[in-house]
């Protein structure tokens, strides 16, 4: 009896073992094709913004996020000119390394490199900067899921920077995040710059991320 029950027990370890490599594995190929997307940018920029806005309006509202997060810049999407020189200097210099969440209160921040606070303080120099785990992090944020102002058919979750109150009122305030899951633990996001305030605020697509959670 003793017996069988281990066998019993050792099955379902491998089975959920087996479930979890396969979600793992999955997860990485995703996040490996949308950062081939992003390299398409360079030389084939229609296509590779067509395929980024269909995977982003197919994905799904992330509701399981809740720990730190790895960060990709994926690529820009201001204007062919801007788009060079900006994608010329992050690949120099990235200080932006991912997102950190709170699923309880429906809050979270940036994730950076320790020396980015050095650099940020030219822009902000009141803005307080914390420590995480070897990590600078700050521009806090508060979660909600509502539609994509870009895809009013798709749920995202909305990452604020507006409604934080000790965000910096230059650039920060004025960043709107939407987050999508394509697959458990691969996440497409757009950076998207709003202008006004209220209803009749405009939002214009800055720049596509992407952020790797872990899967349980």
């Amino acid at each position: 009896m003793t017996t069988q029950t281990e066998n019993t027990r050792a099955k379902s370890t491998r089975e959920k073992s087996s479930k979890s490599s396969g979600a793992l594995a999955l997860r990485d190929e995703t996040w490996e094709l949308i950062r081939e997307k992003g390299k398409l940018l360079a030389t084939n920029c229609e296509r590779a913004m067509s395929e980024l806005g269909d995977m982003f309006a197919s994905g799904f509202s992330p509701t399981l996020l809740d720990s730190a997060t790895e960060g990709m810049l994926v690529g820009w999407s201001v204007n062919p000119l801007a788009d060079k020189v900006l994608s010329r200097i992050t690949g120099l210099w990235l200080p932006w390394v991912g997102k950190r969440f709170n699923r309880e209160s429906n809050t979270g921040d940036n994730l950076m490199t320790r020396e980015a606070r050095f650099g940020a303080k030219a822009l902000w120099p009141l803005y307080k900067f914390s420590d995480f785990e070897g990590k600078t992090a700050g521009f806090s944020f508060t979660t909600w899921v509502e539609k994509g102002k870009e895809d009013p058919e798709t749920d995202v979750l909305v990452i604020d920077y507006a409604s934080v109150k000790s965000n910096p009122r230059l650039i920060i305030k004025s960043i709107r995040d939407e987050l999508v899951e394509v697959v458990p633990g691969a996440n497409l996001g757009k950076m998207l710059w709003r202008s006004g305030n209220g209803e009749s605020a405009k939002y214009t697509l800055l720049a596509y991320f992407a952020l790797k959670s872990p899967i349980d």
